[in-house]
């Protein structure tokens, strides 16, 4: 590892650094000219400086991580590591800034998509790669939920629905959680189709593809609490998505899929 005065050698600064304070939209389309590339699906543009060993987690894991059939249903992308991003009010688009905003104005990721291309933006100073990592997948589960088979979304729409027949209590992330009760306060008959039905099974394959990808790339605890589904639903729930988007090879998903690995070693 190289290093000045003792510190890790940052990496070389790109051809452009971003304006004090310009819109994610503007940045999208200026930025282009200037990503290097990972692969051939992903590219990245750092508006913050990084230290070069550290792109290793902040683009080259979590990158390897993306099991094939997930990587061959996303759009080309771009990873924008940006120092914070401000959005002033919910429905105005999000800026690169360089000072902290105010709390309820700092967001901590944003994507811009199109047909065939979708730039993704990430405040990341002062933030831990953890929480980096899920956000980067949270965002890739959003790109996901619109481009995947009709043959997926009727396989999760059905174990939502013996769910929902079992009474399930629950979800993985607040944001399904938000849907499911919202459905649950519709009468029973409208559960288990219609549009609050598919808005909720939208979200919750969103928040348990962000769960699924986050622990294939990374070591990570689901966390405990009255909100959050039964562990034998959400092993029910892994294992389709393992069926459904297999990790790449030297991944696992569950314990014992890593200690399969080390006894055939």
């Amino acid at each position: 590892m190289s290093s000045t005065n003792g510190r890790p050698k940052a990496a070389p600064p790109q051809k452009t650094s971003a304006p004090i304070k310009s819109t994610v939209t503007e940045l999208a389309r200026r930025l282009k000219p200037a990503m290097t590339a990972v692969n051939d699906r992903f590219d990245y543009y750092l508006s913050h400086p990084i230290a070069e060993e550290d792109l290793r987690q902040y683009l080259h894991e979590p990158i390897a991580a993306i099991p094939v059939a997930v990587d061959s249903l996303l759009p080309k992308i771009s990873v924008v590591l940006a120092p914070y991003l401000e959005r002033p009010h919910s429905k105005t688009v999000a800026s690169v800034v360089t000072e902290k905003p105010a709390d309820d104005k700092l967001i901590l990721s944003v994507a811009i998509e199109n047909d065939d291309s979708a730039t993704l933006f990430f405040t990341v100073k002062d933030e831990q790669v953890a929480d980096y990592h899920y956000f980067f997948y949270d965002e890739l589960a959003g790109l996901l939920v619109s481009r995947v088979p009709d043959m997926i979304n009727d396989a999760w729409q059905r174990l939502l629905r013996e769910e929902l027949s079992a009474e399930v209590h629950g979800e993985v992330d607040d944001r399904s959680w938000r849907q499911k009760q919202a459905l649950l306060r519709r009468p029973m008959a409208s559960r288990r189709d219609g549009k609050p039905f598919r808005d909720y099974a939208r979200d919750s394959f969103r928040d348990t593809l962000t769960l699924y990808l986050h622990g294939i790339c990374c070591d990570i605890d689901v966390e405990t609490g009255p909100r959050q589904i039964p562990s034998r639903f959400l092993r029910k729930r892994l294992e389709l998505l393992k069926d459904m988007f297999p990790p790449p090879e030297g991944h696992a998903v569950f314990p014992e899929d890593q200690h399969g690995k080390e006894r055939r070693k």
